[in-house]
């Protein structure tokens, strides 16, 4: 063209300026647009979609940088400590959560298990929920029990027990909100209020609601755990784990415990949550959505007693889950009750309804696009003793159903072919 210059006359550009990468984001984006774009900087290939760093570890220009990188603990040298993807997911979901920083685990388990070796040591105590997930519970009255940690277990609503609960050695309160499966609710601010006062720290399991639907530590929890296998993939393909926090409790308190013990995440399973991160906030709504509309059904069937979820009005925390999550919404968990005279009966019942079904997924996790049941009681809490489970309100008759993102009608259509055959 006439107003070109010359191949020759073109002036020259380096790589670094041929680079399309974005080290940084401008402030003030909003959580959608967070969930599609924070990350780190593309590679020096400018790749969109962010690259999928399959290695152990990584070269190092000479033996000083490489002295001072693994001193640093900060740029990657070995990737049970660092790794580019997992890196990514982290700072994405940090992005979302609104904390500082983040640290990947393998499983949301591991996440549990790196905030107890972070933080707490023999002789001290915790206050944790009594509806927390069954393995939670194991995992702070058993496993930890060993080691001499004490755990104090309250209801999940009752701010009094929890105030009676602490101890001068109380270092942690552990709530997951909402419950699995009751799907209680407790109020985030108010017991990280009694925490601080008490000189402990406040960590919310997240898994149920995820960031698309509330932020704890807006409320003032000071770390965010989440279970990543459930909603931040979003369709039941690879396990993963993550606590939020300051950047301080990252780096400084769950680093070393993470560089030592390695619960680490790997990257193509950080990959694959990463790219589901981007869809969560659509896909959170629309199941939502469903499982209102499947929960407003099920209060109208004659074989249910009792329906549990946060968007129902007849939820007893309904309004306080509501001002806690985003745009009022219940979330995909739904759980509820079959009617029976007996714990044997019920077990009968709960049985005939999940096998009668033709499209819901028997399974045990949550999380998935396909709709999964499940019957807490011989499964996700199974190794709780009959008094534990009593005590968590985890009955022979209770169904958990985590509404996935068919057709509601396809869902409520498939739960009537055992509902509708219950001998009574």
């Amino acid at each position: 063209m006439s107003g070109d210059k010359p191949n020759s006359e073109q002036p020259r550009v380096s790589d670094e300026e041929r680079r399309i990468a974005r080290a940084s984001l401008p402030e003030g984006l909003r959580p959608e647009t967070l969930a599609v774009r924070a990350a780190l900087a593309p590679s020096q290939h400018g790749e969109n979609s962010e690259a999928l760093f399959l290695t152990s570890g990584y070269l190092q220009p000479d033996a000083e940088t490489s002295a001072r990188r693994f001193a640093a603990s900060e740029d990657f040298t070995y990737s049970r400590t660092s790794n580019p993807t997992v890196r990514s997911f982290e700072a994405r979901l940090a992005a979302m959560e609104g904390t500082e920083a983040a640290v990947a685990t393998s499983t949301g388990m591991s996440a549990i298990l790196l905030l107890i070796m972070g933080l707490l040591k023999a002789g001290d105590h915790v206050v944790c929920s009594r509806s927390v997930f069954g393995s939670t519970i194991n995992l702070f009255a058993k496993e930890f029990g060993k080691f001499g940690v004490e755990t104090s277990f309250v209801s999940q609503t009752d701010l009094a027990e929890w105030r009676a609960a602490i101890k001068p050695t109380t270092k942690l309160f552990f709530a997951e909100t909402p419950t699995n499966p009751l799907t209680e609710v407790c109020d985030i601010a108010a017991l990280a209020e009694l925490a601080h006062g008490a000189g402990a720290l406040l960590a919310v399991d997240n898994s149920f609601c995820s960031p698309a639907i509330q932020q704890p530590a807006k409320l003032g929890a000071d770390v965010v755990m989440h279970s990543g296998t459930k909603y931040l993939d979003g369709q039941g393909r690879v396990m993963a784990g993550s606590l939020c926090g300051s950047e301080k409790l990252i780096k400084d308190v769950f680093g070393p415990v993470m560089r030592t013990a390695g619960m680490t995440l790997s990257p193509f399973n950080a990959w694959v949550v990463l790219k589901g991160l981007e869809t969560l906030g659509i896909r959170m709504k629309a199941h939502s959505e469903n499982a209102l509309k499947v929960a407003q059904w099920l209060e109208s069937r004659p074989e249910v007693a009792r329906v549990f979820y946060p968007g129902l009005a007849s939820h007893p925390q309904h309004e306080l889950a509501m001002r806690q999550h985003k745009d009022r919404q219940g979330g995909a968990v739904v759980s509820f009750e079959l009617r029976a005279d007996t714990p044997e009966a019920a077990r009968a019942a709960v049985f005939h309804v999940i096998d009668s079904t033709r499209v819901l997924s028997i399974a045990t996790n949550l999380g998935d696009t396909k709709s999964i049941i499940t019957h807490p009681a011989t499964t996700s809490h199974g190794r709780l003793s009959e008094a534990q489970r009593q005590a968590a309100g985890i009955g022979q008759g209770l169904i958990r159903l985590a509404v996935g993102l068919e057709h509601p009608d396809d869902i409520t259509d498939d739960l009537l072919r055992g509902l509708s055959t219950l001998n009574h």
